[in-house]
């Protein structure tokens, strides 16, 4: 994602990550013990105006509704930047606090950003923290109130490909899963998504920062979740800009395509402008009072 520098200007002084965390209820390591996939490395991550970048310690932020207001669903946010940062407050803290307040259980995914010098095979370590955070929501999901037939994910650009990785990708575990839980979605949640890592739709810098500047054909077709999905594909609820200078629209189209072909319900909007990375500008109740509404027509919101 490229707009992170203009965003950084807009939070300086005013959305600083470290004094947003106070409101979450709770930030977990991710992982109980060894990082999967990881090498010994000294923590480098930097935190800076809601931006986070050289992550390599993952972890989850929770959002807990209140009691009465809480329905059981859950949602698992991927924020985006390119698989180069992570934009955790406007695409992380601030989702997760409208969820929280329509009685959604938000768990935002720091998630490890793709780094020889941290990871042995940087391409997969992303999706074993989106696989290992819904093992882990649905482990504990009497704690936390959640019913595990309501466990969705989210994604923003680059996090959006993460997000529809762990939706195609699902039955090949890149975790340790000896409990057997179940690590498919229910839904999933695409803003602006990288979809494709292809020539033609891909978003170079993504695909670059994820796969190296050669990767092969099998990878990128492996990544091109356009062509990975199945009847088994949770429905998904998509939404982007037709003018997205940095990803084509197109990407949303395809995947789009590729759940009605195998007919998995999903649900598009495309608003004619808006660019990329809208929410610097898009009033937020506009675009997730849409994607409420299309959760509770599919009956993730009733309580239980």
């Amino acid at each position: 994602m490229l707009y992170h520098k203009k965003a950084a200007g807009i939070l300086t002084g005013l959305f600083i990550l470290s004094a947003h965390l106070v409101f979450a209820q709770e930030e977990i390591a991710l992982y109980q013990g060894t990082i999967p996939n990881a090498k010994h490395a000294a923590d480098a991550e930097i935190n800076k105006d809601g931006v986070a970048s050289k992550v390599s310690r993952p972890s989850l932020t929770i959002f807990q509704p209140d009691k009465e207001k809480a329905n059981g669903a859950a949602v698992i946010i991927c924020p985006g930047g390119g698989y180069g940062v992570l934009m955790m407050q406007l695409e992380g803290i601030q989702t997760a606090r409208y969820f929280q307040q329509h009685g959604v259980a938000a768990f935002v995914l720091k998630y490890r950003l793709p780094d020889e010098m941290t990871m042995q095979d940087k391409s997969i370590g992303p999706l074993q923290d989106a696989q290992q955070a819904i093992k882990r929501v649905r482990m504990q999901a009497r704690e936390w109130n959640i019913d595990t037939a309501r466990v969705g994910i989210m994604g923003f650009s680059a996090g959006g490909h993460l997000a529809a990785t762990a939706s195609t990708h699902f039955a090949d575990e890149e975790i340790e899963n000896g409990e057997k839980v179940s690590l498919r979605p229910d839904f999933s949640l695409l803003v602006y998504p990288v979809i494709s890592m292809t020539d033609l739709l891909g978003h170079r810098g993504s695909r670059d920062n994820l796969l190296g500047k050669a990767p092969s054909p099998e990878k990128i077709k492996w990544f091109s979740n356009e062509q990975q999905v199945t009847t088994e594909t949770p429905p998904a609820f998509l939404i982007q800009a037709a003018d997205d200078q940095v990803v084509d629209v197109d990407n949303s189209i395809a995947y789009f395509e590729a759940l009605r072909h195998h007919q998995v319900p999903a649900e598009m909007h495309i608003y004619p402008k808006g660019d990329h990375g809208f929410v610097l500008h898009i009033p937020i109740d506009d675009w997730m009072r849409l994607c409420l509404k299309w959760m509770s027509s599919n009956g993730w919101l009733e309580a239980k």
